[in-house]
């Protein structure tokens, strides 16, 4: 994980009002040290779980402390915060296309306005122009049980060519901690997105 030279690759960062905060706030935390941009846009019930689910008084990296104000540029200089409303920002437009999108967590109402390409704010406009550009697109919803539409959803975003990348923690890698099952969500969206990563052991990598 230890990169003399980020990669230069624009990534967005979703966050909507599924469970699962301190995912985002660990890729975040990965990803602006991995990457030359990370665009970051989160809707009003995304901040509120965020603020529910994490602390603004941790020491080091904090989303909860981002989202409320802290200016993103003196946390990391690759960071760019954007509100959720302001449809004039530059990943609003397919000529300033991040690279590679995540929604990371991503609810299942968020999941459905971006299948029937409901650009009602910021984050589900830069999820459409992801698509309508050929970019990637990664949603890791967060819900359970699912029903028939949740399913119909997710599939019909599969056939358009989007990553789903449910957040499952396995258990594989032996976690000692809820920091190694953060690790291992981020580092499967990671490997989606092309980046070799150390955060936990590959499978069987013993027997390579």
């Amino acid at each position: 994980m230890n990169q003399l030279q980020k990669i230069d690759k624009r990534i967005a960062l979703g966050i909507t009002g599924a469970s699962g905060s301190r995912f985002a706030e660990r890729f975040l935390e990965v990803a602006s040290k991995i990457f030359s941009r990370v665009y970051v846009v989160a809707t009003p019930a995304g901040k509120s779980v965020v603020q529910h689910e994490l602390s603004a008084k941790k020491a080091g990296f904090s989303l909860a402390r981002l989202l409320s104000g802290e200016d993103a540029k003196s946390v990391d200089p690759s960071i760019r915060l954007f509100d959720n409303e302001n449809l004039f920002a530059p990943i609003a437009s397919g000529s300033s296309v991040a690279d590679a999108m995540v929604v990371l967590p991503c609810s299942m109402g968020t999941v459905s306005r971006i299948r029937t390409a409901n650009s009602a704010n910021l984050l589900e406009r830069t999820a459409d122009v992801a698509l309508k550009q050929k970019k990637q697109l990664i949603v890791c919803p967060r819900e359970t049980p699912l029903h028939a539409i949740h399913l119909e959803n997710l599939y019909k975003l599969a056939l358009m060519g989007v990553d789903v990348l449910p957040v499952m923690p396995g258990y594989y890698q032996h976690p000692k901690s809820l920091e190694d099952l953060d690790d291992f969500m981020v580092g499967r969206v990671l490997e989606l997105l092309g980046v070799d990563h150390s955060l936990y052991p590959a499978w069987n990598s013993r027997m390579r």
